[in-house]
């Protein structure tokens, strides 16, 4: 079967850098946020739902779900984002079917890159043969993500509450590469790290993702926290 990496990281972390580099490197490639945007295309019923919650000041001009007046309602807020992610449906299972199908169609020496944000806390990790996270202080993120989405000192704290800090996700990673410096240094690192990895596993040498047993012990934890 194929290597599947499954790779996390918070908002400006440079996430998508990397996976732009594994993709130049021969992996495909989904990106479970396009993928999840797609489920609340119009005409859909989570695009119904959604503007029924939130009305229809969410909707853009295009007739698409504008994501940025979205964002504003629910980032920071976990109680709204409930509501959108059980607007949205069942997220889980559109992710799982993307894997599955990788598993069956792609050849053994192919790698597949599952890029999510919330990959680890969401559990997507359990289907990856490696979970790998992008890391970055919390000033250079702020910086980042000021510079390149022209939000201002408000949004950008709105959008980062809602992020988990990198701490609580990397006991759930194989690997934690922190991407504080320039993009080719993020790059290099990238580059390198996935030239080993894929070696090890065409040697059958990879080791077992550690998230297996985080999962289920995040998994009781959580059970045991609602009285299950």
């Amino acid at each position: 079967m194929p290597l599947v990496l499954g790779l996390a990281g918070s908002i400006a972390t440079g996430k998508s850098t990397a996976c732009e580099t594994i993709v130049d490197m021969g992996a495909v490639h989904c990106d479970a946020d396009r993928l999840v945007h797609r489920m609340y295309d119009p005409g859909t019923p989570a695009f119904d739902r959604i503007v029924a919650i939130f009305s229809d000041e969410v909707v853009g001009d295009d007739g698409y779900i504008d994501r940025r007046a979205l964002g504003a309602r629910v980032f920071g807020k976990p109680d709204e984002m409930n509501k959108l992610t059980t607007a949205i449906g069942d997220i889980a299972v559109a992710v799982e079917n993307v894997v599955n199908e990788w598993r069956e169609t792609l050849e053994p020496n192919q790698v597949a890159l599952l890029e999510a944000v919330n990959l680890v806390e969401a559990g997507y990790g359990q289907w990856c043969d490696q979970v790998w996270l992008i890391a970055s202080d919390l000033d250079v993120a702020k910086a980042r993500l000021a510079a390149r989405n022209q939000f201002s000192p408000e949004e950008v704290e709105q959008r980062l509450a809602s992020q988990r800090p990198w701490e609580e996700r990397a006991p759930a990673s194989d690997l934690v590469i922190h991407n504080n410096g320039t993009q080719e240094e993020l790059v290099r690192q990238v580059r390198n790290q996935f030239t080993s990895v894929r070696q090890l596993w065409e040697n059958g040498e990879l080791e077992p993702s550690k998230y297996h047993r985080w999962w289920e012990e995040f998994s009781a934890k959580r059970k045991a926290e609602r009285g299950e």
